[in-house]
This record gives C-alpha cells, structure tokens and sequence, in this order.
C-alpha cells in the first residue's frame, strides 16, 4: 500500500505485472476495513482500468 485504504478513502498500491510495476486505485475487499500506507495486500479482485480491491496478506 503506498496509500491508506478505508471508509471514505481510495488509495493506491504499486502492483508488479509484465516485468515491471504499475500503480491502481485500491479499494478493501471487506466494507469499513482500513489498510494503512506500507501494508502488504493481495489483490482479491481487478476492474478495468486501473482499480483493484485488496486484503491484507497477514493477519
């Protein structure tokens, strides 16, 4: 997470496809959950353009 996830906000994760890195909107996965700036995500799902919805890896 390279910006903080949770109610009212949008942030922003650095994801690593084609060889290098691109940056999209994250939204959480769960409503209300926030992930804060430098919390390792999984994409859980990806919506054209450049959106995807995350969860925390651990924990």
């Amino acid at each position: 997470m390279t910006g903080t996830v949770g109610p009212g906000l949008v942030g922003e994760v650095i994801v690593r496809v084609r060889g290098g890195a691109e940056a999209f909107l994250a939204y959480a996965v769960e409503a209300g959950e926030r992930l804060e700036r430098g919390t390792v995500v999984v994409v859980v799902e990806y919506q054209p353009p450049r959106t995807v919805y995350v969860a925390a890896a651990y924990g």
